[in-house]
């Protein structure tokens, strides 16, 4: 292969900057996106109902849960578009624009989820911290207001850079490729994009929600009016959102940045940054299939372990309770001094 770094080159031998042909690799990743559609719109719809109560009942929590239930939903219909680019062994035959809305809701997806999990961790923080003070601000319209802000946010933001970038880099149809967001190698403002979403997309998150969590562990273990197993789910739990939020994000924003440095370092000599994106394709292709796991865990994490929706979704198992749900939703429960029972 002939690489050289003018960017006419650039552009003419993105095609064979990283050879993708037919393995086992597409298979294992769409085996991947099969478990996570199934179980995610399994979890997904199951949950649906019983937050559609809570956001009746003007609940903070249910709010930020249906608007990162509607995202993860709205990701969860284009993934049989990716399970079908897999099975034809990376190439995207149904044209560029379902491929620029496919991934441009994959992404817009992970940020939007990102971002509303540090809204939720926030919330539950200044409920443990100000039980009382935070109720001025903890109200239906302010929770609504920060769920559009993020997504004006994150949509906006992903719209400028496709406007900003060239549309049909993102489906390659050079030599009949049709490879769908992977085109070699990675230009300038991809990479500062790239180096943006690591630093504002994860890294800060991350640090939101290791403080806030920090924050609502040093409360619980000094409030002596919580159980020993009250304090054991409360450090599980928040263990467990950092850890899963770690698991689905982490490695992908990590091999992301890697991405990015290798092709600022080798910017002079394009044949050893070929080599290292070709080394790197299929862990990051796993990467990336993994973090459409959280659409599985968004359900499972912050709707089961959450004291007043786990109420709901018995009364939809027994209908005839129906009516009692009102009493279990957490806002009541912190009116009458139980409230660090339910801090998820």
């Amino acid at each position: 292969m002939n690489f050289t770094s003018s960017p006419t080159a650039t552009t003419t031998n993105s095609t064979i900057c990283v050879a993708i042909g037919k393995s086992a690799i597409s298979d294992l990743l769409m085996g991947v996106y099969i478990v996570a559609f199934i179980f995610g719109m399994i979890f997904n719809v199951l949950t649906l109902g019983p937050i559609l109560q809570q956001v009746k009942r003007q609940n903070v929590l249910g709010i930020f849960l249906l608007s990162l239930s509607f995202s993860d939903v709205l990701f969860l219909l284009t993934m049989p578009l990716w399970i079908n680019y897999y099975n034809q062994d990376h190439r995207w035959k149904l044209g560029p624009v379902s491929c620029n809305i496919a991934g441009f809701i994959y992404y817009t997806n992970m940020y939007i989820s990102i971002l509303l999990l540090c809204c939720i961790s926030v919330d539950r923080c200044l409920v443990v911290i100000f039980p009382l003070r935070s109720k001025t601000y903890r109200t239906y319209r302010y929770a609504w207001a920060q769920c559009i802000i993020v997504y004006v946010v994150v949509v906006v933001w992903h719209i400028m850079v496709l406007i900003n970038d060239n549309l049909t880099d993102l489906h390659d149809e050079v030599n009949s490729n049709d490879r769908c967001y992977e085109t070699y190698p990675m230009t300038n403002p991809v990479a500062m994009f790239n180096l943006l979403r690591v630093g504002i997309g994860f890294v800060l998150p991350l640090l939101v929600l290791a403080v806030t969590y920090w924050k609502v562990l040093a409360t619980v273990g000094q409030s002596p009016g919580l159980s020993s197993q009250a304090k054991r789910k409360v450090r599980l739990l928040s263990f467990g959102v950092i850890g899963i939020f770690s698991i689905c994000f982490a490695p992908y924003h990590i091999l992301l940045l890697a991405r990015s440095l290798a092709f600022y370092l080798d910017d002079s000599n394009l044949q050893s940054y070929c080599k290292f994106e070709q080394k790197m394709h299929f862990a990051f292709s796993c990467t990336l299939a993994v973090s459409s796991l959280n659409c599985v865990v968004d359900p499972v994490l912050y709707v089961l372990v959450s004291n007043s929706v786990q109420e709901e979704v018995r009364l939809c198992w027994r209908r005839h309770r129906r009516t009692d749900t009102g009493q279990n939703c957490s806002l009541t429960g912190y009116n009458r001094g139980k409230g660090n029972q339910n801090l998820i």
